[in-house]
């Protein structure tokens, strides 16, 4: 069975670059451009891995992820935070808010797919 990641990001070439790298490492990916999708999304998808862009049209990054943080069904689900805008403060901002992993943009595949492995692969609890 594979892994199922929910991928939410507003720019088309970066949701397309993440979907396309994971599928071709046999993972189950679904696309979320609009922020207002994602928790939604996640409760019928239940992925075992959130990524999640921070700058977004709508909605912020970090506002999705503590709601994610206090929905009992999510609650469970490691969030992996990208973001263009890596400022002082921000990692530990967004770790703060409940993402269990952070990169900053522009990404590398390597880097990613490293990450992504690290928090689908470890054990829930």
């Amino acid at each position: 069975m594979a892994k199922r990641i929910l991928v939410v990001e507003d720019n088309d070439l970066n949701r397309k670059l993440f979907c396309d790298v994971l599928k071709s490492q046999g993972y189950a990916v679904e696309p979320v451009a609009d922020g207002l999708e994602a928790l939604d999304r996640a409760r019928q998808f239940v992925p075992n891995l959130i990524i999640m862009d921070i700058q977004m049209p709508n909605v912020s990054g970090l506002d999705l992820i503590e709601a994610a943080k206090a929905d009992a069904t999510l609650r469970a689900i490691p969030v992996l935070a990208v973001t263009a805008y890596a400022g002082k403060g921000d990692e530990e901002r967004i770790r703060d808010a409940g993402a269990e992993g952070y990169l900053a943009k522009p990404v590398s595949i390597r880097p990613f797919m490293a990450a992504v492995k690290a928090l689908v692969e470890k054990p829930a609890g």
